[in-house]
C-alpha cells in the first residue's frame, strides 16, 4: 500500500498507526537477516511515535501528511540520542544531541521512523559493500548489490520494510540504488532540502532526498522535507515546491532532450529501456529533441577530484579527541594516526588521500583548480541544452544490479557506475530515477529524468508520465 493511502486511512481512523507499524516491523524481523538494510532498528522509539499519532487522531488533531507512515533514515542523518554511525567505526558510540532538519520535518509531518539504514562508509561507494557493518543485499536478488551509497534506504523500500525512506546523494547515491532496486529515488536541486544534520561527505555536492515505491509518494515526501532552513547557509530561501498537483498534468507539449553525445558504456538492455521511455513520452504528447552536452563526459573525472578534496577537509574532524573511536597511543599525533587507521575503511582512506593530494601545494591548480573549471563548463553546457528542452532523459545506471564482490577489486569500474548521475550533482540540478521495466537478467532498470535548477515540477510531470506508461503494460516494478 502506498504512503499516501496509508496516511489517509490512519488519518481517517480506518487503521491505527501502531498496527501499521507492527506489520512493517514483522516484515523486518522476517527478512532483515538476509537483506541487512538496517544498521539499527528503533522499534521502541517507533512504537512510541505511532502511539503519539494514534493519540493525536483520537483527540481530533491531524498529525500531518505522513500520519503514521513508517519511514527509514539513512545512517548519516543525525538523530537525537540514537546512534548515527555513517557505517564507520570512527563514529563508534556517538549519539547526536540533535535531529537533522529533515528528521525534524518528517516527525512533524507524522511519520514514524523505524531505523537507521546501512550505507557505504561516509556515503563513499556505489554498492553498499564499503560498510563497516557488512554489505546490504538487493531484495530483488540476494546475490546482487542494491547500489550505493544509500543501498540500505533503497533496499528498505524495495523489501517493503517501509513505504518511504531518506537517503543522501553526492554523485548518484540516491538515484543509482533506486534504479538497481526498482524504486523511485530523487536528488532535489542543491539547496532545496536542508543539509543541516547530514554528516558531510562533499558539502558542495551533498543533498538529501526521498525513496518511495511510486512517484506520488516521492513527491509527497519531498514536499515535506523541502523548504528554507536558516541553519543551512546554502538553503534556498523559498518554500517547498508544490509537486503533487503536477503529477496529472501530463507531458503534452513538453520538449524532452535526448543527449546525442552521451558517454558510452550503458548495457544494450539499458539502452533499449531508455529508447522505450522516449517512445512512451512521445506517445503521450511530448516532443523529443536531440541536444548536445559536451562536458557531460568529463563529469566523472571532475567529480573524483572535487568530492575527495572536500572529503579530505570534512573528515579531518574525526581525530579521536571529541567523539567516536579513540585508539590509545604514546602521544597525541600517534593517537590521531592510530585512530584514523583503525576507524576508516579502505575506500574512505583512498578518497582522503586523493583529496589531500589534489589540494596539496604544487598540485592544487593542476588538479583541483581545473576540476572546478570543468564543473563550470558542465553547468554551462546544461544551461545551453535547457534553452532547447524542458527536461533530459538518460540511463540512471549503466547496468542492472551486479553480483556482490563483482567490482570491489577495481575501484575504477565501481566509479563508472555513477557516469550518468554525477553531472547533475556538479551542476546542482535536480534529477530522479524512475523504474522502467527490467533488463536481460530480469532485474530493474531505471530511467533518469533531469531538469534545470528548481525544475522539480516539470521533472515530476515527466516521471509520472513514465510511470503511467509502464502501468499500462503491466506495471513498472
Amino acid at each position: 500500500m502506498t504512503a499516501l493511502e496509508l496516511a489517509r486511512q490512519i488519518r481517517g481512523g480506518e487503521r491505527r498507526a501502531i498496527d501499521v507499524l507492527e506489520e512493517h516491523l514483522a516484515r523486518v524481523a522476517q527478512h532483515e537477516a538476509q537483506i541487512h538494510a538496517f544498521n539499527l532498528v528503533t522499534a521502541d522509539e517507533a512504537r512510541a511515535a505511532a502511539h503519539r499519532v494514534d493519540e493525536a487522531i483520537a483527540r481530533g488533531v491531524d498529525p500531518g501528511p505522513l500520519a503514521g507512515v513508517p519511514l527509514a533514515l539513512k545512517d548519516n542523518l543525525c538523530t537525537r540520542g540514537i546512534p548515527t554511525t555513517c557505517s564507520s567505526r570512527i563514529l563508534e558510540g556517538w549519539r547526536p544531541p540533535y535531529d537533522a532538519t529533515v528528521v525534524q520535518r518528517v516527525l512533524a509531518a507524522g511519520a514514524v521512523p523505524i531505523g537507521k539504514t546501512n550505507l557505504d562508509e561516509f556515503a563513499m561507494g556505489s554498492s553498499t559493500e564499503n560498510s563497516a557493518f557488512g554489505p546490504t543485499r538487493n531484495p530483488r536478488d540476494l546475490s546482487r548489490v542494491p547500489g550505493g551509497s544509500s543501498g540500505g534506504s533503497a533496499a528498505a523500500v524495495a523489501a517493503d520494510f517501509a513505504p518511504l525512506s531518506l537517503g543522501s546523494d553526492t554523485g548518484g547515491s540516491i538515484r543509482q540504488p533506486a534504479a538497481l532496486c526498482g524504486v523511485v529515488g530523487v536528488k532535489p536541486t542543491y539547496g532545496v532540502v536542508s543539509r543541516w544534520g547530514l554528516v558531510a561527505f562533499a558539502s558542495s555536492l551533498d543533498q538529501v532526498g526521498p525513496f518511495a515505491a511510486d512517484v506520488a509518494d516521492a513527491a509527497l515526501l519531498l514536499e515535506v522535507i523541502a523548504g528554507h532552513d536558516s541553519h543551512d547557509s546554502t538553503s534556498i530561501p523559498q518554500p517547498a515546491p508544490a509537486l503533487s498537483a503536477q503529477l496529472d498534468r501530463g507531458v503534452e507539449g513538453l520538449r524532452i532532450g535526448r543527449i546525442t553525445d552521451l558517454p558510452a558504456g550503458a548495457a544494450p538492455d539499458v539502452v533499449a529501456r531508455l529508447d522505450a521511455a522516449f517512445a512512451a513520452l512521445e506517445a503521450a504528447g511530448a516532443r523529443i529533441v536531440d541536444v548536445r552536452v559536451p562536458a557531460f563526459t568529463y563529469g566523472l573525472t571532475a567529480y573524483y577530484l572535487i568530492a575527495p578534496a572536500e572529503a579530505s577537509s570534512n573528515l579531518a574532524r574525526y581525530d579521536g579527541v571529541r567523539y567516536g573511536l579513540r585508539v590509545p597511543a604514546a602521544d597525541t599525533n600517534a593517537m590521531y594516526a592510530a585512530t584514523r587507521e583503525a576507524g576508516f575503511g579502505a575506500e574512505v582512506k583512498r578518497r582522503i588521500m586523493l583529496g589531500t593530494y589534489a589540494l596539496s601545494a604544487g598540485y592544487y591548480d593542476a588538479y583541483y583548480g581545473k576540476a572546478l573549471k570543468v564543473r563550470r563548463r558542465i553547468a554551462d553546457d546544461f544551461a545551453r541544452a535547457y534553452e532547447q528542452v524542458d527536461a533530459l532523459l538518460t540511463p540512471t545506471s549503466p547496468t542492472e544490479a551486479f553480483p556482490l564482490g563483482d567490482k570491489t577489486a577495481d575501484p575504477y569500474t565501481m566509479y563508472l557506475c555513477d557516469t550518468y548521475t554525477i553531472p547533475s550533482n556538479l551542476a546542482g540540478h535536480p534529477a530522479m530515477s524512475v523504474p522502467f521495466g527490467t533488463g536481460a537478467a530480469g532485474l530493474p532498470v531505471g530511467v533518469q529524468v533531469l531538469a534545470p535548477t528548481l525544475g522539480e515540477p516539470v521533472m515530476f510531470r515527466v516521471a509520472a508520465a513514465l510511470e503511467r506508461s509502464m502501468a499500462g503494460v503491466g506495471g513498472a516494478r
